[in-house]
């Protein structure tokens, strides 16, 4: 089973920066990721990362995964605003996220049905990640820590729905967001999860540890101390 890493932001420094060290398969966002931003148009904003990631297509060997929110409430509004976003956004592995919910499962079906990729978003529970998957997500997405935060038993629900997305044929995948450390990271893979997608924060501070950065100042005391 292939774990894949994800960087939820919608800054394009962080992007371009995480991209570069060839760590990242994929970007998500969401509206509030996007009101952390300078105030522009959403559309042209989301453009402007899909052309980064175009041009940075060498470093990943392909057009890596691209995940955009609707920010509509209403089913019939949010549909309608699925598309325009496939339409106006110019990226070929654009996904559209789509809260789950009972009036938003036919929704996810319809888009499914004709084609677009859905990232079914704002998942609690096993149940929520199962109706998505059946639905037609192309990705289901687990909030990681805010459902830990509710008691909810986030291993369990990801063993689960790993096993009810394999056991069905499903083609779609679980994705861990609410990533708060580096060890969520591992956990939720550990526990079934296909991708975690996290913060630039927690992406890079993956590569951190007190231990190694002791051992570095050892070895270069040392060698500074033999070489004078």
């Amino acid at each position: 089973m292939s774990r894949e890493l994800f960087i939820d932001t919608a800054n394009i420094d962080e992007i371009s920066e995480s991209i570069d060290r060839g760590i990242i398969n994929g970007v998500t966002t969401n509206p509030s990721l996007m009101s952390k931003e300078p105030k522009a148009d959403y559309f042209g904003h989301m453009q402007k990362i899909a052309d980064l990631l175009k041009d940075k297509k060498d470093i990943a060997g392909y057009e890596i995964p691209f995940s955009v929110e609707v920010f509509a409430v209403e089913p019939k509004e949010i549909k309608q605003q699925a598309i325009s976003l496939i339409k106006r956004i110019n990226y070929n592995n654009l996904n559209i996220k789509i809260p789950i919910g009972w009036d938003e499962l036919p929704v996810i079906n319809e888009l499914a049905d004709i084609g677009v990729k859905v990232n079914c978003t704002c998942c609690y529970t096993s149940s929520q990640l199962m109706l998505g998957a059946a639905a037609g997500a192309r990705y289901v997405s687990l909030f990681y820590n805010r459902a830990r935060d509710m008691k909810e038993n986030v291993h369990l629900t990801l063993q689960d729905t790993k096993s009810f997305i394999n056991e069905n044929n499903y083609k779609c995948q679980i994705i861990s967001g609410s990533i708060r450390n580096p060890v969520d990271i591992t956990d939720a893979w550990s526990a079934g999860s296909d991708i975690v997608t996290a913060g630039y924060g927690v992406v890079k501070d993956s590569s951190k540890h007190a231990g190694t950065t002791a051992s570095i100042k050892q070895f270069t005391d040392d060698f500074k101390n033999w070489i004078e």
